[in-house]
């Protein structure tokens, strides 16, 4: 299974507009960071996990043929407003793709694009996507997809284990029960966002120390902000890591 870090950056994006701090006039490219949204590919196969803000940028940076299924964290729009940018996708090849969100997530996603799921009788638009609730673990196209409930404040998220890799991102807490499916893991992607603390994203501490009670071999941190260079990545323990933007690395599906 191979996964790609599409973007690493939290909601402004970084740099973030109006900003001229060291790290939005970095000319490292690491800290040139797109909103967080992360591809997974396997046995031709190919999953995107939210559709950013900047997912079309990403699609065309990554070279994307094709998109066959869609899972979403939560409804944010940092994390859901690039989701007219599959309409690409679905002009060459004409497939309604399978996408999964939370209850409340798939109530917005409803809502707030209705064409992208139905039929809109006048509007000249066909349906691209076919919605599924998330109740559960579930079989995507061989692998075995665990949902992991995430606290974001005062609202929850949607985490995703798939085999031994595991991605956390926009959450604060991770409770009890879903600490209980993340054991054994060998990649995990989780969220970091700066380095003082926050009250709906982990901070880099915060993050260390969870990712501490899972103990897998490597931890990226990801959703950055301009708060974190890419060069301070030395002050991080050893296994744990800056995510940027076209990261790439395997993980056992």
């Amino acid at each position: 299974m191979k996964v790609t870090i599409l973007g690493s950056g939290t909601s402004t994006g970084v740099p973030m507009v109006g900003c001229t701090c060291r790290v939005c006039s970095s000319d490292d490219p690491r800290d040139n960071r797109t909103r967080a949204s992360l591809l997974i590919r396997h046995d031709s196969r190919t999953i995107l996990i939210d559709t950013s803000t900047d997912f079309r940028r990403q699609a065309l940076r990554e070279r994307l043929a094709s998109i066959d299924a869609v899972l979403f964290t939560h409804s944010h729009a940092d994390h859901v407003n690039g989701i007219d940018d599959l309409r690409g996708f679905h002009f060459a090849h004409r497939r309604i793709v399978p996408c999964f969100a939370s209850s409340t997530a798939s109530e917005i996603l409803l809502t707030a694009f209705p064409y992208i799921f139905n039929e809109i009788e006048g509007s000249g638009y066909t349906p691209i996507m076919h919605l599924n609730e998330i109740r559960g673990p579930f079989d995507l196209f061989g692998l075995n997809v665990t949902p992991i409930p995430l606290v974001h404040g005062l609202t929850t998220t949607m985490g995703y284990r798939i085999g031994s890799f595991a991605y956390l991102t926009d959450c604060n807490a991770i409770p009890a029960a879903s600490l209980s499916l993340l054991q054994g893991l060998d990649v995990l992607v989780i969220d970091g966002l700066r380095w003082k603390p926050h009250p709906f994203h982990f901070h880099i501490e915060a993050a260390i120390a969870a990712a501490e009670q899972l103990n897998p071999r490597r931890t990226i941190l990801t959703h950055l902000s301009h708060d974190v260079l890419h060069a301070d990545s030395g002050k991080l323990p050893q296994g744990v890591e800056f995510a940027y933007d076209g990261l790439k690395f395997t993980s056992i599906p």
